[in-house]
């Protein structure tokens, strides 16, 4: 479409003396001047001597202008609407304007100057153009010249309604634009542009096309604060590709329009919004703690490989010769499964070759957590959890300091496939690994793999249609299925094929049959039997070597099997009680105690299976037996032995719980408030019926509950037992009342107490949970504790504490002026354990460990993680935390000054992890000579 162009010449003949002999003609000359003098005329094309180009018929239909200006325009209404929807060539011949449909609106006035060729818009303008859109106070579209101007609105308060450029994904918020419309570029002044997380404010910016931008004087800038950022990169200048890349030439960082000597003659910027494979920058620092010397770590390269899986290579190198590799995975695909793997490797050198000190270490560990979609596959689910390596990883890694695993006895994996084979019955099989490991024996127990099978419980009797009543309606059975292959090795063994020299093998079937029904309407009976079956595939033979006076043992390798059942019946009831404190014309706060007991009695019977064991005789050199040693062929079995001992026994167990009904704090509420004074207090005993002595078990106590408004958790147990020990220590078939004492002895007890409170535990308010649950899952995978009372752990690898998300929910909750109230948290844990099994009456452990957190001001918090050993009487080990958020950055400080871990770490750097690699760290690592 085209503008028509309206001349504005004014057209004179000079009046000039003309001679004439006829008045006819200078009368018609002279009204052709007075005519003239006030009349326009169109303004004739120039010549132009070029030779003109072929002629083509144009077979597009061409709609005239039409320019549609509403009535409230005329009535001086606040809105005009201008759309220009079609073009026309003009007599010109001109090149078309605009090509496509072009729509504006203003909210004060649309004007329109075909003198000057322009139309202005007037407040809250906007132009849209062919994919672009222009916002801004004032638009003036100037079609002579094919450009388009676009500035702010300037009033007492300063300038509003800056421009607002958009076109596809790109934004560019500048002072002012001035578009061509012709070739498409744009010079653009002062404008705000963000990039994959980063933003660039330029001075002024050059569009070259859709996707080339150059600026002059640009500041690249990842904070939140445009118009004061703590800090910035200054680009003389550079080139931008929208989405893809930032070169630069000389850059220098600024902090808070400081210059600092950081400074790079060029630099390059991966924009990407999709992963990008790169180099990974390395730390360098110095160990003096070990005599490492230099280093370099956490540098290598990240391979995006595709939308659902990556992979980073990293690498450490220090001086004297130690080294280490990692290697870590994410992988996910939505709705079906997610996951990450790490291998860590490590070849640690103490000191120098030659020296006395000098030691070496080979050091590892893989992690692996996998998690399958519960809505994947309803049918089948795959799942694992995996923290295996050296045992004293964690404790002489010099990559991270892992408090929790450090003071961690163990490490588990599991990795579980389980498949559900819908119909009557139902059939279960599963199929896991298993992984368990002392880190302080160095002992690994593997199961690869156990095999499980089961079957639905089958109900042989129960009716077609309605429920199940009596006994024998309720009898069912299952069929299960486990089998094993079991390797008991050692640290040092592990990979090695020794360790596959003393595995073991085997499979049980079992078939649980029970049943249960009501007596008197009031106790619940049920009866059970269980059929098991033991497969082996190693046994052994044992006889008396008369010659050499010894033992002979003999592993015969085969199939073999043993059947074991047992039989056992329980009765139980419920019984409640309830003590009412509330009379006649008097409301006391507590209103009422509720005393619920559930007391139980059991029977199990469990045959002597002899016809499985066999004896030989112990023969001197004369020729005498002196002893008869009985043994069976199955006694290295993996599931065990059968009995050779006639049992049978009564239990005896009594559950209580205890509730009050406490008059509520709301004079409104008619109701009176439940509060839980015990929320189990149980004991438990045995008799065995076919025991020549000692016949009572001893009687086990145990309970726990909750107070403070669930704050406080509070767990015992003790261990009474009736009889009475010897002048040795030893435990005689005498009663310990009837040998002087009191009815029981008390052989162990135990008490643990927890207590977490904040600022806002006494307030009344809900608390928030703003624990880290990515620290939570890792610390549940590595079968470490969940919360922070052995310290907070720190990985160098991942140095960057930038918690966005919390950072922002934090400051959400702080007002310009901070509040009165401190934000603080503590968590108190107590623990204390008596041992009095041979007279020793002493504590074995009593310790208190105590963790908090506080927040000196909006920015900056504190916290330490300590406690105290009253048994040895001292401080345990203790971690000092300081943090500072610096907008933009983060601070970080933490120091163990006391225990075998004692180090210092000092972090400086950017959250945002497009300059992630724009940090500062100093440490000072655990000493691993001492202690480890």
């Amino acid at each position: 479409m085209a503008f028509q162009k309206p001349s504005h010449t004014f057209t004179k003949i000079h009046l000039k003396g003309l001679r004439t002999n006829s008045l006819h003609i200078l009368f018609a000359l002279s009204f052709t001047v007075f005519i003239n003098t006030f009349s326009f005329a169109q303004e004739l094309p120039k010549n132009n001597n070029e030779i003109p180009a072929e002629k083509k018929n144009d077979t597009t239909v061409v709609v005239k202008d039409k320019i549609s200006i509403p009535i409230d325009s005329l009535l001086g209404q606040p809105k005009n609407t201008v759309v220009v929807d079609s073009t026309e060539q003009d007599s010109l011949k001109k090149d078309e304007f605009l090509k496509g449909t072009v729509t504006y609106t203003a909210k004060d006035y649309v004007s329109v100057n075909q003198r000057k060729q322009r139309i202005r818009l007037y407040n809250e303008a906007k132009v849209l153009y062919d994919g672009m859109e222009i916002t801004a106070g004032v638009i003036v579209i100037d079609y002579s010249k094919n450009l388009v101007y676009a500035g702010r609105i300037k009033d007492s308060t300063g300038y509003t309604q800056k421009p607002v450029f958009t076109q596809g994904a790109n934004v560019i918020e500048p002072d002012s634009i001035i578009f061509n419309t012709d070739s498409r570029k744009a010079l653009i002044f002062n404008s705000v542009t963000e990039q994959s997380g980063g933003t660039v404010i330029a001075e002024r910016t050059k569009r070259e096309n859709d996707s080339v931008y150059f600026i002059y004087r640009g500041k690249f800038t990842t904070s939140e604060n445009l118009d004061d950022p703590e800090y910035y990169i200054l680009m003389n200048r550079a080139k931008i590709v929208p989405d893809k890349k930032i070169v630069t030439g000389m850059s220098q960082m600024y902090i808070y329009d400081v210059p600092t000597p950081i400074a790079i003659p060029f630099a390059y910027f991966p924009m990407s919004k999709k992963q990008t494979s790169g180099i990974i920058f390395p730390s360098f620092g110095e160990d003096t703690g070990n005599d490492r010397g230099y280093f370099l770590q956490n540098g290598g390269y990240y391979f995006a490989i595709n939308d659902y899986v990556d992979l980073a290579v990293l690498g450490d190198y220090y001086t004297n010769g130690s080294y280490g590799l990692r290697v870590e995975s994410n992988y996910a695909v939505r709705y079906k499964f997610r996951g990450n793997l790490a291998f860590r490797y490590e070849n640690l050198l103490n000191s120098e070759r030659g020296f006395p000190d000098f030691n070496q270490r080979t050091i590892y560990n893989i992690r692996w957590s996998h998690n399958q979609d519960a809505k994947a596959n309803p049918n089948s689910r795959f799942s694992a959890s995996v923290n295996l390596g050296s045992s004293r990883f964690f404790q002489q890694s010099i990559n991270q300091v892992n408090l929790n695993n450090a003071l961690t006895n163990t490490l588990a994996s599991s990795v579980s496939y389980s498949k559900t084979f819908q119909g009557e019955p139902q059939v279960n099989l599963n199929l896991t690994a298993t992984h368990n490991q002392n880190t302080n024996t160095e002992a690994i127990n593997l199961t690869l793999p156990t095999l499980q099978a089961s079957m639905s419980r089958v109900f042989p009797f129960a009716p077609k249609s309605g429920a199940k009543r009596g006994a024998i309606q309720n009898i069912n059975f299952q069929l299960n299925t486990r089998g094993e292959y079991r390797i008991n090795t050692t640290d040092s063994l592990f990979g090695k094929s020794e360790m596959f020299d003393d595995a073991k093998a085997g499979m049980r079937h079992s078939i649980p049959v029970t049943t249960n029904f009501k007596v008197f309407n009031h106790f619940s009976v049920s009866a059970n039997a269980n059929f098991e079956e033991s497969w082996t595939l190693k046994t052994v033979r044992r006889f008396w070597d008369q010659t050499n006076q010894e033992e002979v043992s003999i592993d015969i390798n085969g199939f073999d099997r043993f059947l074991t059942y047992n039989f056992g019946a329980s009765i139980g009831t419920t019984l409640y009680g309830m003590y009412n404190f509330k009379k006649k014309d008097k409301n006391p706060k507590i209103q009422a105690i509720r005393h619920v007991m559930r007391p139980t009695i059991s029977y199990s019977v469990t045959p002597a299976f002899d016809q499985y064991y066999e004896t030989y005789d112990v023969i001197d050199a004369d020729g005498n037996t002196t002893d008869q040693v009985e043994f069976t062929r199955f006694e290295n079995s993996l599931f065990g032995s059968p009995a050779n001992r006639y049992s049978s026994n009564i239990g005896l167990s009594l559950g209580n719980n205890f509730e009050a009904k406490v008059r509520a704090k709301d004079s409104t509420e008619t109701e009176p408030e439940k509060v839980m004074l015990l929320s189990n207090l149980n004991f438990a005993t045995s008799y065995d019926l076919a025991a020549d002595s000692l016949n009572w078990s001893p009687l086990r106590v145990s309970g726990g509950t909750q107070i403070l408004n669930n704050k406080m958790n509070i767990n015992f147990g003790m261990t009474l037992n009736p009889y009475a020990l010897d002048s040795n220590n030893n435990i005689i078939n005498t009663f310990n009342v009837n040998n002087g004492g009191s009815l029981f002895r008390l052989t162990s007890a135990n008490l643990n107490i927890s207590y977490s409170l904040s600022n806002d535990t006494f307030s009344g308010k809900p608390e928030d949970d703003n624990e880290d649950e990515e620290e939570k899952r890792r610390a549940a995978n590595a079968n470490a504790r969940t919360d922070d009372l052995f310290g907070v752990s720190q990985d160098f690898a991942n140095e960057r504490l930038g918690d966005n998300d919390r950072d922002k929910s934090k400051e959400e909750n702080n007002n310009e002026f901070y509040n009165y109230k401190i934000p603080w948290s503590l968590r108190l844990a107590y623990a204390a354990n008596y041992s009095n099994t041979r007279r020793q009456d002493e504590i074995s452990s009593h310790s208190l460990m105590f963790s908090g957190d506080v927040d000196l001001s909006p920015r900056w918090s504190v916290g330490i993680s300590s406690g105290y050993d009253f048994l040895n009487q001292g401080v345990t080990q203790t971690q000092l935390r300081f943090e500072r958020d610096l907008l933009s950055w983060r601070m970080n400080f933490s120091w163990v000054p006391i225990g075998i871990n004692t180090s210092w770490n000092f972090f400086i750097g950017i959250k945002s992890n497009l300059l992630k690699d724009l940090k500062y760290d100093q440490r000072r690592q655990p000493d691993r000579n001492l202690g480890n």
